[in-house]
C-alpha cells in the first residue's frame, strides 16, 4: 500500500517525526489514559505517546504497519512483544485484551471497507466496557490538500487522507460498529506550556475559533465510544 510507504518514511526520519506529530496532541490524548490501564495505540507516529504513557504508568501497547517503527519502540522503550507490526483490520492481540484503544489521526486514512473491518477488530479486542478514543480533523476539505507528483503526474492527498468527518459521520460510523458514543466534541491541540502572555492569548483565540469549527484554527473531532458491557475504568 502507498500509505505504508508514506508513513514508513515519515516515522523513520527524526526531522519529519518532529514536524508531523504534535506532542501537544499526545499530551491531550494522555489525559484520557489512566495509570494501570492496558491501552493499545494504533498508528504510532513519533512514539511520544508511548513514551509519555509509560512515564504515567499506563500499560501501553502499540500497533503499526511499519516494522521499522515497531522495532524502534521495542529497542528504545523496551516494549518487547507489546509493540507489534500489523494492521487495524487484523489486530494481533486476543479478544477482550484492552481497557482502551487509541486511534488518534488514523480513521481519516482508512477507506470504507478497512474502516468497517478495523472498528470491528477494535470492538473484538476491547474488554466489555472498554473505550475507543479517536481523533480526526473536523470537516476537512480533502480537495484542499490534493497535490500532484511532478514525476508521474499522480494526484493524491498529501497526507493520504481518504475520509472527512463531521459529528454526524463520526457518530454513525461508531454506532454502526456497535460502540456507544459518550463524548463527541470539537477541539484542537495546544501546547499551553509556551511562556508569555502573547502566546497565551494567541492559543486562547485559536481554541475559541477551533471550537467554532473555523478551519484556520485546525479543529479536530474528539470521540470517546465504549463497548457495551460491564463498567470499565473511566476514560
Amino acid at each position: 500500500m502507498e500509505q505504508d510507504r508514506l508513513w514508513d518514511i515519515a516515522q523513520s526520519d527524526p526531522s519529519l517525526r518532529c514536524s508531523m506529530f504534535s506532542e501537544a496532541r499526545y499530551r491531550y490524548v494522555l489525559r484520557f489514559l489512566d495509570r494501570g490501564a492496558r491501552v493499545l495505540d494504533i498508528g504510532v507516529g513519533s512514539g511520544d505517546l508511548e513514551r509519555m504513557a509509560l512515564a504515567k504508568g499506563v500499560d501501553i501497547h502499540a500497533l503499526d504497519p511499519s516494522e521499522k517503527t515497531i522495532e524502534r519502540l521495542r529497542t528504545s522503550l523496551g516494549l518487547g512483544d507489546k509493540a507489534r507490526s500489523g494492521r487495524v483490520e487484523a489486530i494481533p492481540f486476543a479478544d477482550g485484551h484492552f481497557d482502551g484503544i487509541v486511534m488518534s489521526e488514523v480513521l481519516e486514512h482508512l477507506d470504507d471497507r478497512v474502516l468497517a473491518m478495523g472498528l470491528g477488530e477494535v470492538v473484538r479486542a476491547l474488554k466489555p466496557g472498554g473505550f475507543l478514543l479517536a481523533t480526526t480533523p473536523y470537516r476537512e476539505r480533502l480537495k484542499d490538500s490534493r497535490v500532484i507528483c511532478p514525476g508521474c503526474g499522480l494526484s493524491f492527498h498529501r497526507w493520504g487522507h481518504v475520509q472527512s468527518f463531521d459529528r454526524q459521520r463520526m457518530r454513525d460510523v461508531l454506532r454502526s460498529a456497535g460502540l456507544a458514543v459518550e463524548t463527541l466534541r470539537i477541539d484542537t491541540f495546544i501546547d499551553w506550556r509556551r511562556p508569555g502572555i502573547v502566546d497565551f492569548l494567541k492559543s486562547a483565540l485559536r481554541l475559541v475559533l477551533a471550537r467554532l469549527g473555523e478551519p484556520i484554527a485546525d479543529p479536530h473531532l474528539i470521540a470517546v465510544a465504549r463497548k457495551p458491557g460491564a463498567a470499565a475504568r473511566a476514560a
